[in-house]
């Protein structure tokens, strides 16, 4: 879906549009940010003048694009690129021609942007419904007698409309994408457990010091007893140093 392309498109197509305007060969007459005279009075005020056009607020404009428009084309519920290129053609060229021209590109017969049309816009290429929906919009502009007026001025808002759709199309393929990718590209991690040294290489030390002062005791003839005293004392502070020493490693790796 595309709801957050809303505020993105109004902003191209105000950009497009401009402010108030009165070209004599505009047969829209009196127009201002895209809205026409005839639309104006159809939503908004009956008995509307030129003078009501120049008065129009941006905040009124949006509202009457946001329900007249891409409201009434279901631009929300398509996808990201064909609702920005939908709504720009409904706005230059009227809704119901939008409508058509993208169920013309879907394959289906005429009729209203309905379910149908959302399932079938869904399950086709975004980039090659956009470029569908505009090269046939720059045929039919080429069609109109006044075309040689604002034939250049439509050529390059149909041209930038088609690339910014596009963009919006690769976009939410890319974002779409991207978190299949990354659960693929991750890899099943079990829990370690914590490794558990034993003091095995402090009792091995703590053994070979005792053997090596029992050896020096025995070539002490006269001072045996000392030495042998010497012996366990060594010993027995070895040990409680290692077993300490062995606590302590423990406690930090669990």
């Amino acid at each position: 879906m595309s709801r957050a392309n809303y505020a993105e498109a109004l902003r191209r197509l105000l950009g497009h549009e401009g402010g108030y305007a009165n070209h004599p060969s505009d047969p829209g007459g009196p127009t201002k940010f895209g809205i026409t005279l005839a639309d104006y009075r159809k939503y908004v005020k009956p008995n509307a003048t030129a003078a009501d056009m120049r008065a129009i607020r941006i905040e009124e404009a949006e509202a009457i694009y946001r329900k007249h428009y891409w409201n009434a084309l279901r631009c929300d519920d398509l996808p990201a690129g064909v609702d920005y290129a939908v709504f720009d053609y409904g706005v230059n060229s009227g809704i119901a021609r939008a409508a058509r021209v993208l169920r013309r590109a879907l394959g289906l017969s005429a009729g209203a942007v309905d379910e149908e049309a959302l399932a079938a816009a869904r399950a086709a290429d975004a980039g090659g419904l956009v470029t569908a929906i505009c090269e046939e919009r720059i045929a039919f502009l080429k069609r109109l007698k006044t075309w040689p007026v604002f034939g250049a001025g439509w050529s390059r808002r149909v041209a930038e409309v088609r690339a910014a759709a596009l963009a919006m199309a690769r976009l939410r393929g890319a974002e779409v994408a991207a978190p299949a990718t990354q659960a693929r590209a991750a890899p099943a991690q079990s829990p370690q457990k914590p490794v558990v040294r034993r003091p095995v290489g402090w009792i091995a030390r703590v053994a070979a010091a005792v053997a090596a002062l029992m050896v020096a005791a025995q070539a002490l003839d006269g001072a045996r007893a000392v030495a042998l005293a010497l012996i366990f004392a060594a010993a027995a502070a070895a040990a409680v140093v290692g077993w300490r020493y062995w606590r302590r490693r423990r406690h930090e790796e669990i």
